[in-house]
Formats: structure tokens, C-alpha cells, sequence
């Protein structure tokens, strides 16, 4: 079998060597680290191999504290020093970016790290299994690692068992969302619910104090029992309020710094003309209107849409406005009419915006910042940018995920 030394970390749980000129994937490795390996698949450019021993451990390798793992397929990189996890994000930023754009990024300190690498999220979102049974999928697998509890959730978080099996086998997954000391449950449902799925659902709500709001989806299709609403700070004095359900980051303290940093970097001034597609409820929109910009914020869900302008009514922010639009079409829109953003935001879902990127070029805005939590994705959108005249002049990571190769980047272009 063959022997192979890490060199690097890739963007997933993959630690990257060479055998024979070629790249070789192995899961659960560590850079620094001599492998005995056994190859599972092939392909032209690349072979993906599991570890049989390790023949020199790195330094920086511990036995994840999580007695799940490593069956539980959600913290791919517990088993790294916290330390050592946010240096190799910045090593992978800066190298996917620096080899896509042609230009030479720094990667010492440019994640910032998490206050907590351990229970920090304010939501988790459950598998639901046979009689009810919660958990995370296995590595590669549709099996349900069964847990009672998650090192990387809000202390507070409790599993879901008493709506889980009390909707049965028409409920695939649950979210528990935290506000402070107050938890709203989301069912996910196979088919819209019907008025026994409700019945239920305010059985639940009406057995436990703690639970303030269910909400059951299916689809874009919902129904509600109890106050569904959180609250949520997005810097000092300023807080919204989104029915838990919609979107939001999981990171609350960390999201608050990529705030502070967006805000910065879009060096917003009195009247200045915002453009914040993928908008949401108005995580970046609403700092934004509260220094004065005019701001117009775009998102194709029409529920984060509506939460994001009662927000701004209820703040007196005369001067945001919400569309629910493709942000593609709103785009395009625009250049028609002949609108000039000084500051575009975008901040859309992992696959990215290769339908946008020519439509944010036309509108020529001064400045781009671009909000993304895959770095492949990103690089190929940046790409576009490069070529139409704009410069990267700065990028910022923040470690959103801890224990897992996720991690969020804001990125500020500017046209030349």
C-alpha cells in the first residue's frame, strides 16, 4: 500500500498528498502527517484514499472530544487543534483565490477565529429516523448517526424528541433555533401540513414552556402555532426580528464582526446608493440604512423580503426598500434604468452567482463586496469581476464553523 506525505488541506475533509505526480484525497488527514493508505477510488486527475496507518502523526492532530465521531459526518475537522484549523482556512482562502485571481494573498491572519469553538450555533437542523430518531448522517451515507446531544450547539439546545415523534414518519427534519433563553422548533414536513399535523404541533407547544413557536414546512408552504419570531443583534444597538424559519447565520457573535467588516469596507456615507443582493432579512441592508445610505435590498424569498422591510419600518429606515426578485433579473432591471450603485453586496448560497456576474459588471459600481462560504465558488464568480476591470483590494475570512473546513469570506473589489 502506498505511503504518501500531506502536504496541504483542501476545502472539505480532505488533507491532499502526491503519489507519483498525482493528487491523492485522504479523509481525516492532517498536513504534516506520513501516511500508509489504501486508494478506494480513481480518476484522471485525482485518486481518493482512506487511512490505514499513520506512520507519523502531526503535532497538531487530537482525538476529537466529540463521542460521536467519528461516525457523525458533521465536524470534519474536530479531530485538528482549534489553532491549527484556522490557520489552514487561511492557507486554503489564500491559495484557491491567489491561484484564480493571479495575485499573491497573505494567508497569516487572515481567518478571524471563532470567541468559542465549541457551542456556538444558535440553530442545528436534525435528521429524523425511524420511532423518531434524531441525528446527523454518517460521513458519505444516508445513515442516521442517532445523538442526545451536539458540542457545537448553543448550551440550550435540546433535541426536539416530543414534536419528532409526535408527527411520526411525515416529519424528515427539525430545526431548533435559540433566542436567548427562548427556542422555536421548525418541522419539515413531506407534504404541506394538514390540520392533524397542527393539532399536534400545538400539543407540543402547549406540554412544554420552553418551546415558544412551531413551525411546520414543507417547501415554501407553512403553517405556525405559537410566536414564531427571533431576535437577532446584528451590531451594538441594533437588533431584527425574522420568524425562525428564514435564514440566518448560525454564528451569531461571528456574524456580528463580518458585519462590522462589510460595513467598513463599503465605506458607506451619508446618501450613499446600496445594492445588497441575496439580501435575506436585511443582515447587511439594515447597517447599512442605519448610516444613511440609500439602500435597495433584493432577494427571491419574498418572506425574508417582507421581515426584512417590517424590520426597516419599525427602525424608521425611510430609505431602504425590499424586493422580492431574482437578484438576476433585479439586476438587469436596473442597468436598463440606468441605476449606479456606488456599493454592490452579494451574498448568495454556496453554489454562488454565475447567472449574476455579468449583470453586476454592467451596473460598473465603484466597489463590490462579495459574501461567500465556499471559496471554489467565490474564485470562479471573482474571476468574472477580474476581467471586467475590478482589483481585489482586500479579503477577510471568519470562521463561522469551527471543526468543520467551512468558513465565511467577505471580499472587497473595487473598479479601476
Amino acid at each position: 500500500m502506498p505511503e504518501i506525505e500531506i502536504s496541504a488541506m483542501t476545502f472539505g475533509p480532505f488533507g491532499v498528498g502526491r503519489q507519483d505526480g498525482k493528487a491523492v484525497m485522504v479523509a481525516g488527514a492532517v498536513a504534516g502527517e506520513r501516511l500508509d493508505v489504501e486508494i478506494v477510488s480513481e480518476r484522471r486527475d485525482y485518486a481518493v484514499a482512506k487511512i490505514r496507518e499513520i506512520l507519523r502523526a502531526s503535532a497538531e492532530r487530537r482525538v476529537a472530544p466529540c463521542p460521536y465521531l467519528p461516525r457523525c459526518g458533521g465536524c470534519d475537522w474536530q479531530h485538528i487543534d482549534y489553532g491549527a484549523q484556522v490557520r489552514f482556512k487561511g492557507e486554503v482562502v489564500a491559495r484557491e483565490l491567489g491561484h484564480a485571481l493571479g495575485v499573491a494573498i497573505d494567508p497569516a491572519g487572515l481567518v478571524e477565529p471563532a470567541p468559542a469553538e465549541f457551542g456556538y450555533r444558535s440553530r442545528i437542523r436534525l435528521r429524523v429516523g425511524a420511532k423518531g430518531v434524531l441525528g446527523f448522517y454518517s460521513a458519505g451515507s444516508n445513515t442516521i448517526v442517532e445523538i442526545d446531544s451536539c458540542m457545537v450547539a448553543e448550551p440550550g439546545i435540546r433535541m426536539p424528541l416530543h414534536l419528532a415523534r409526535s408527527l411520526g414518519k411525515r416529519v424528515e427534519e427539525i430545526e431548533v433555533v435559540r433566542d436567548g433563553a427562548r427556542e422555536v422548533q421548525v418541522a419539515h414536513l413531506k407534504k404541506p401540513a394538514a390540520e392533524e399535523d397542527l393539532r399536534r404541533a400545538r400539543n407540543v407547544l402547549e406540554s412544554d414552556s420552553e418551546i415558544a413557536g412551531i413551525v411546520l414546512r414543507s417547501g415554501t408552504h407553512r403553517a405556525t402555532a405559537g410566536d414564531t419570531a427571533i431576535a437577532i443583534e446584528l451590531e451594538a444597538g441594533l437588533s431584527i426580528e425574522v420568524d425562525a424559519d428564514f435564514f440566518s447565520q448560525v454564528n451569531r457573535a461571528q456574524n456580528q464582526k463580518l458585519v462590522a467588516s462589510v460595513m467598513e469596507m463599503a465605506a458607506i456615507h451619508e446618501s450613499s446608493a446600496v445594492l445588497d443582493l441575496f439580501c435575506g432579512a436585511g443582515n447587511f441592508s439594515l447597517p447599512a440604512s442605519r448610516r444613511g445610505a440609500r439602500v435597495t435590498g433584493v432577494d427571491a424569498d419574498a418572506g425574508a423580503i417582507a421581515a426584512a422591510a417590517r424590520n426597516a419600518a419599525r427602525l424608521k429606515f425611510r430609505d431602504a426598500q425590499f424586493v422580492a426578485m431574482k437578484a438576476s433579473a433585479t439586476a438587469d432591471f436596473l442597468h436598463r434604468a440606468r441605476y449606479r450603485p456606488e456599493v454592490i453586496i452579494l451574498d448568495p448560497p454556496r453554489t454562488g452567482a454565475p447567472d449574476l456576474m455579468e449583470a453586476i459588471v454592467k451596473l460598473r459600481a465603484p466597489g463590490v463586496i462579495y459574501v461567500s462560504c465556499d471559496v471554489t465558488t467565490l474564485a470562479r464568480d471573482l474571476r468574472v469581476l477580474a476581467g471586467a476591470g475590478y482589483k481585489i483590494n482586500r479579503v477577510r475570512g471568519f470562521d463561522f464553523f469551527p471543526n468543520t473546513h467551512h468558513v465565511e469570506i467577505a471580499v472587497h473589489a473595487l473598479l479601476t
